[in-house]
């Protein structure tokens, strides 16, 4: 009935070795995050648990057969790529050829937001490690989803959902809010097709690659709703959405607004809210459009033959948001849903009105008016490289060159986290859910950590014959509340151990 539920984002960034053109990036990648924990994780580098993984099983009731599955979807399979978690319970990894940060499990858009700026900052503090290493090359890494010559990284969701909802009805509601949502957290980007052979800026870095409406894979035939189901929680009750189709965005705005809308959709489909869905007749074919036109006046058919534009079709959804969270939560209603809404609405008003409006707080339009100046001011047309390497510059994480972090600088995108806050999170766990008990175990008792993933934290505990799995199947258990003052008065991990299964 709110914002708040279970969630996370991870996302992939791109990678460039100056000066060396040919680089293997998965070999740049691993020296990225192994320099990272070398330097940051003082005690033995627990392994990841590959145990409860289960790529392959897909929600609609059927396990893709190992033998048919892309390569890339055998998630479950130690490669041997480095492969690490953080004290601040976030997972930092090589995922083929890039470097990934997944959040830890957090339960507001507000701590998305944060953890997600952290996990920024820690590619950041990594890649200037691994370039300082002996015989290292400065290594540049970009929170964007394309190289433009026909290759996309994912910049991942996850919600934590009621297993009862059927997922027919989560695919229903969520294709047209999907199509739509891009003209709120869209990153931009100059070029149009998968290798961006044709000239022009559109909306979505990601919107180009998708091919379907349903599906299992992440890498080819992509699907607007992903149909992984590996809840890593108790799978009677609960089911983890896993959503693919969004931008990597640099924008905390952006950021907030696309968890914030997505957790009340789901709420709404939760609790059966919907009454119709805004069914779109050719949802693959419309997210495109709907991302080639930064005018947002590309009108959208729908299956009973009404014409909307993105933006209307977001003014839907959240006119029934409005109007939900009025009746189950009245005057009760949380700060951070009321802010959601607020800026929902305010967002969507001033992209019907003029799209300009909204530089202050949208990656893709804060990229088209630093694009359309360059372009007024030396004559350039959308084919010129110099747009594409503006558009990359923008993605730039590195605070001396990134165009984001300038118009940061100049106080001209909005901000709602602190510097502080955010680095705190590179080094700290949210304190309410799971991820406290995995980060304060991993800091405080490290070298007696074996493993850990998202489910379990394993321990090599003296004088056992085997490693001992502390199970974490429910995410609102091991909060600080839980579990803190126990973990601050145990010595060893023997104790810690001791005291959980007494």
């Amino acid at each position: 009935m709110s914002v708040r539920r279970v969630m996370g984002t991870e996302v992939e960034y791109g990678i460039s070795v100056l000066g060396q053109p040919n680089a293997n990036p998965m070999v740049s990648s691993s020296q990225v995050v192994n320099a990272y924990g070398t330097a940051t994780l003082k005690a033995r580098r627990a392994r990841w648990d590959f145990e409860e993984e289960t790529p392959l099983r897909d929600a609609r009731g059927f396990d893709m057969a190992r033998q048919i599955a892309d390569p890339t979807q055998l998630t479950d399979e130690d490669l041997g790529l480095a492969n690490i978690i953080l004290t601040n319970g976030a997972r930092l990894y090589v995922d083929h050829a890039h470097p990934e940060y997944s959040t830890p499990e957090v339960t507001t858009p507000l701590d998305v937001v944060t953890w997600d700026k952290a996990g920024e900052q820690v590619m950041l503090d990594a890649a200037l490690r691994a370039a300082n290493l002996p015989g290292g090359a400065p290594i540049v890494l970009y929170k964007n989803n394309t190289d433009n010559k026909g290759v996309s990284y994912g910049a991942h969701e996850n919600y934590l959902m009621r297993r009862s909802t059927p997922f027919s009805e989560i695919v229903r509601h969520l294709i047209p809010f999907f199509v739509s949502r891009q003209v709120v957290t869209g990153a931009g980007r100059v070029g149009i097709g998968q290798d961006g052979r044709d000239h022009g800026f559109q909306i979505s870095q990601r919107a180009d690659f998708f091919e379907v409406e349903v599906g299992l894979e992440t890498t080819l035939k992509r699907p607007i709703i992903n149909t992984r189901d590996e809840p890593h929680a108790n799978p009677e009750l609960y089911r983890r959405l896993h959503v693919i189709i969004g931008d990597a965005n640099l924008s905390e705005i952006s950021t907030y607004l696309k968890i914030g809308t997505t957790a009340l959709v789901l709420s709404m489909i939760e609790a059966d809210w919907i009454p119709e869905p805004l069914t779109v007749a050719q949802p693959v074919k419309e997210l495109r459009a709907v991302s080639h036109d930064p005018t947002c006046r590309h009108l959208v058919t729908l299956a009973d033959g009404r014409t909307l534009t993105g933006v209307q079709l977001q003014m839907e959804y959240l006119d029934l948001a409005r109007k939900y969270v009025d009746a189950t939560l009245g005057a009760d209603a949380d700060p951070q849903t009321l802010d959601v809404l607020a800026r929902w609405e305010s967002v969507l008003t001033r992209l019907e009105q003029d799209p300009m409006e909204c530089a202050r707080e949208l990656d893709w339009v804060a990229k088209l008016k630093l694009l359309q100046q360059y372009r007024d001011r030396d004559g350039l047309d959308w084919d010129d490289a110099k747009l594409h390497l503006i558009d990359l510059q923008y993605a730039d994480i590195r605070p001396e060159k990134g165009l984001h972090h300038r118009l940061v600088r100049l106080g001209q995108m909005e901000r709602l986290v602190s510097d502080e806050a955010v680095a705190a999170a590179m080094h700290d766990p949210p304190e309410d859910t799971r991820a406290y008990f995995r980060g304060r175990v991993l800091e405080k008792f490290g070298e007696s950590v074996a493993a850990a993933s998202w489910d379990s934290v394993i321990l090599d505990l003296p004088g056992r014959e085997s490693l001992q799995r502390v199970p974490t199947i429910d995410p609102l258990r091991g909060s600080k509340a839980h579990v803190g003052e126990l973990i601050d008065s145990c010595e060893t991990a023997q104790q810690l151990f001791a005291a959980l299964t007494r």
